[in-house]
């Protein structure tokens, strides 16, 4: 079988489930496992964001959308040169990855079309059907299932952790030039890890909303992760919010635990329930992907550092 992949979540649920052989192209952001990388090209942005700030992205963005255009490029040519048997895209989001027009005529190009699944998941449930879906694409439906359940332990173990816990009130900012709250599966995820956004969008697009819904929702904590964001880049921006509460405020590994719905959500939600829970659930990997920026560890840090 010969995949190509213009999704970074169905990349990594396809190497999760042992087709990594299977793949043989990708998209510009596929880049987990890190061996993928290796993998021809197969779609790029078709706007110029490097060094852009997140308002100057979010105008730039919006205005390209306006024009009807889409925002990502296929290499038409190469993907006639890799034969694809199979091609993993998604219909959720049109700034996550190419679903439109431009995949649709490139697709209808080439000389044996090649089978198309697109992954619309809008919550933690609907990731779960297409790893089973991807499962079956690739006849590797037992690993799906495996994967599945082996996951659903997890997030048992994050509820037991933290049952009794009153619910921690936070904001999880999915951007923050505008803000914008979270949607789709990530509210489903806060909750399991013992916390509550007001602000956020269970199984629906994420919105803008207003400096002032945050402090009116009071967190206590604020969570930064925006999307197609790794840690360094959410603490830079983490680093520049307003002080328009006294919330503690962590950055975190958007990119790999929240904006894509892949098998390590399940380790963002630990991640979350460490955050909001450490006496309860203590963090179980060696690797930490988040940096709190405001509170008190971050005062005594940089203390530390004047001193």
């Amino acid at each position: 079988m010969r995949i190509v992949s213009f999704l970074p979540a169905a990349t990594e649920i396809a190497c999760a489930l042992g087709a990594r052989e299977d793949l043989v192209g990708r998209s510009h952001e596929c880049d987990f496992p890190p061996d993928v990388r290796s993998l021809p090209v197969v779609s790029k942005p078709a706007l110029e964001l490097e060094g852009k700030s997140q308002k100057e992205i979010d105008a730039a963005v919006a205005a390209h959308l306006a024009t009807g255009e889409s925002l990502y490029q296929v290499d038409e040519v190469l993907l006639e040169e890799l034969a694809p048997d199979f091609v993993f895209t998604q219909d959720l989001c049109q700034v996550c990855a190419p679903s439109g027009n431009e995949l649709v005529r490139a697709l209808r190009e080439l000389p044996r079309p090649p089978k198309v699944l697109s992954l619309t998941p809008r919550n933690m449930e609907e990731i779960d059907q297409n790893i089973l879906a991807i499962g079956e694409a690739t006849g590797r439906i037992e690993a799906a299932q495996k994967l599945i359940d082996d996951n659903r332990v997890r997030l048992q173990r994050v509820r037991e952790g933290v049952a009794g816990a009153p619910p921690r009130n936070i904001t999880f900012l999915e951007w923050t030039e505008p803000p914008f709250c979270p949607g789709h599966w990530v509210p489903e995820m806060i909750a399991a890890a013992g916390g509550n956004d007001p602000l956020g969008q269970l199984a629906a697009d994420s919105r803008r909303i207003t400096w002032d819904d945050i402090a009116v929702s009071d967190p206590e904590l604020i969570v930064v992760a925006p999307c197609g964001y790794g840690l360094e880049q959410a603490v830079a921006v983490a680093n520049r919010l307003p002080q328009i509460t006294d919330a503690t405020v962590y950055a975190v590994d958007a990119n790999s635990y929240f904006a894509r719905p892949g098998p390590r959500v399940v380790e963002g939600v630990e991640l979350l329930a460490h955050l909001f829970h450490p006496d309860l659930f203590a963090w179980p990997h060696a690797h930490q992907p988040w940096t709190m920026t405001r509170g008190v560890a971050a005062l005594d840090r940089y203390s530390g550092q004047q001193r």
